[in-house]
């Protein structure tokens, strides 16, 4: 099947170049005596993956998604990004970007609804555009919500009301839930009822937060809840029938691990999710996939040194990362790699992926070039493992030599050298974040998205990850969450603990819960926001998340590297950037919009 798709896309994504497939593209020319309204009229299946293609550029992308919160920095002496230090303006690449990919994606799914006379596939089209709308009302807010497949030179479109935008979504997503058409769920890239259903409960829930409640101070992170419409409750039993349409439905059948397992893709917990794959891609395949694989972690040095995987040391873990994660979560070990093998010069299934490609007995024989303890290992701890496998680190023969390190304040780091000498060295600073990432690796790399089947080099696009959208343990949250806001904090902690157990912890509760990074008093989102923290990390939720739950000012000033006082999330006129600025380049272009329906902060 994805063979198939990637060569019907990729045919198609030729074919709407010559066309008006493309957004706002007026041009309608001949191909080979047939127009594309004729051709799509008798083939309107033919559209289907390029819609589903165009999905791609947006759900792949890390910077949007990411940047400019609690949890994420640059390291290896990258400077900050315009995102993560909030003084990008109207003219930002990639927030230009991200806004014309999206439209891109929803007027192919519209493209499908104009073709596809019988509705065989307009069911998914309905859901491909609804996720793009996810994105964009999370971001920018309101924005011209468009229904009709642009091959004209129109250009009058007006922004739409949030309600609106919301009550349209609503409805389309009940019909995706309810279709007839598609399946109760599907593991293959195509849209199903259930994954319907568990974006209308994302959707609702956002609908809650956006309609029924009031920020009351954006620095200590406080609202006001006044939900009128029950949306809430309504995102709480959207949850629990997604949730319960699946043939797996609790989280008791895999371990967190085997749930990212490269191995695993398309396993009962996946809702839906965004298709690659290596051998059915027909072009260059180091250029054909994503970057997720590449991120999230400190510099390695090249592959072709390490045996590693080439990462851009972009969005490594901040302190507040380090320090979330309770000792026995077996998120922990599952979500980094805390054991990096060595590598023989020649066979890279030796080297880092030898974690996915070699058998335990053969894993313990290995050389180690890097080891990475979370905060809470104890000296004795480090100590015998170090003892144990000092063997083991010396069998390096890299030009960098092996190492040890502790992610805490202090970071200590155990040189291995080729005399057989240990030094043990200690971070003198009380900054983490200042010390830590001006090193080369000195925090470990996200696991969550390796290849071990890729093509190792210094490039971003080498991964055929599938791209996990939805998944049952994400709605487990978004469960609790709604359940929380709705004034129901018994089921809210049920769906919590039940995530906390498959994770290997102990229940908590609202009142108890106090992990190590916290300073101060809590409120009872935070234990869900750090839920999600840990269960979804590197999955491109966060500022959405945060900008959603009225927390991401309170956030960022309270963690960020880059952002120390709140005065930096404003313009001039004190307006907090909680959204995205409406694109220059749109506001130029939309006979409707002006500078007037700019969002506020801009």
């Amino acid at each position: 099947m994805k063979t198939k798709f990637y060569i019907l896309a990729l045919a198609l994504v030729s074919m709407c170049a010559m066309t008006s497939c493309d957004f706002l593209e007026a041009e309608n020319k001949k191909t080979g005596g047939q127009t594309a309204a004729d051709y799509f009229d008798q083939n309107p299946d033919k559209l289907l993956p390029y819609a589903y293609s165009l999905m791609k550029p947006v759900v792949s992308r890390t910077d949007v998604f990411v940047k400019g919160t609690d949890l994420y920095m640059m390291s290896h002496l990258k400077a900050a990004s315009q995102l993560q230090n909030y003084i990008y303006t109207p003219e930002n690449a990639d927030i230009k970007s991200l806004y014309s990919q999206c439209y891109a994606c929803i007027n192919a799914a519209n493209a499908l609804i104009y073709y596809d006379k019988e509705g065989k596939y307009s069911d998914e089209a309905l859901f491909i555009r609804s996720y793009m709308y996810y994105v964009l009302t999370q971001q920018f807010g309101a924005v011209p919500f468009i229904t009709e497949y642009i091959n004209n030179s129109n250009r009058n479109y007006p922004r739409t009301e949030l309600n609106q935008i919301y009550t349209s979504l609503f409805e389309d997503l009940t019909k995706v839930a309810n279709s007839a058409s598609l399946d109760e769920e599907n593991h293959v890239g195509h849209a199903s009822k259930r994954a319907g259903a568990a974006l209308l409960a994302k959707v609702y829930l956002a609908a809650a937060w956006d309609l029924g409640t009031t920020v009351a101070d954006a620095v200590n992170g406080t609202y006001t809840v006044n939900d009128a419409n029950g949306y809430f409750a309504k995102a709480a039993e959207w949850a629990d029938k997604a949730i319960q349409m699946g043939a797996v439905n609790d989280l008791t059948t895999m371990t967190f691990e085997e749930k990212w397992l490269p191995a695993n893709e398309g396993n009962g917990e996946e809702i839906f999710s965004v298709q690659y794959d290596l051998a059915g891609y027909p072009g260059a395949v180091a250029e054909g996939g994503h970057g997720l694989q590449n991120h999230y972690g400190s510099y390695f040095d090249n592959p072709s040194k390490t045996g590693g995987k080439y990462s851009d040391s972009e969005d490594a873990p901040t302190r507040k990362s380090v320090y979330m994660w309770e000792k026995g979560d077996q998120r922990f070990e599952a979500t980094f790699m805390t054991t990096f093998y060595g590598y023989d010069g020649t066979n890279y299934d030796k080297g880092y992926f030898a974690y996915y490609k070699q058998d335990a007995a053969t894993q313990a024989t290995l050389p180690i070039w890097r080891k990475y303890f979370p905060w809470y290992a104890t000296d004795a701890e480090m100590t015998a493992y170090l003892a144990a496998n000092q063997e083991r680190f010396s069998m390096n023969t890299q030009v960098l030599a092996p190492k040890a390190y502790q992610m805490t304040d202090k970071m200590p780091c155990w040189t291995f050298n080729t005399d057989g000498s240990v030094l043990k060295k200690t971070v003198s600073t009380t900054e983490y974040e200042t010390t830590v990432y001006e090193g080369l690796d000195f925090a470990p790399t996200v696991k969550k998205w390796d290849d071990p089947n890729s093509i190792q080099s210094n490039g971003n696009k080498n991964c055929y990850r599938d791209i996990v959208l939805l998944h049952l343990s994400d709605i487990f949250l978004v469960a609790a969450e709604a359940q929380l806001l709705a004034g129901k904090e018994a089921e809210a902690l049920d769906y919590i603990n039940k995530v906390r157990a498959r994770a290997g912890l102990a229940p908590t509760t609202f009142t108890s819960y106090a992990p190590e990074y916290a300073t101060g008093s809590l409120q009872p989102i935070d234990l869900i926001l750090d839920e999600r923290a840990r269960e979804l990390y590197a999955e491109g939720h966060r500022w959405m998340d945060l900008r959603r739950t009225k927390q991401l000012v309170h956030y960022n000033v309270a963690y960020s590297y880059y952002i120390t006082d709140a005065a930096q999330m404003q313009n001039l006129a004190g307006e907090y950037k909680w959204y995205r600025p409406i694109p220059q380049a749109e506001i130029n272009a939309n006979d409707a919009i002006t500078d007037a329906d700019q969002n506020p902060g801009y």
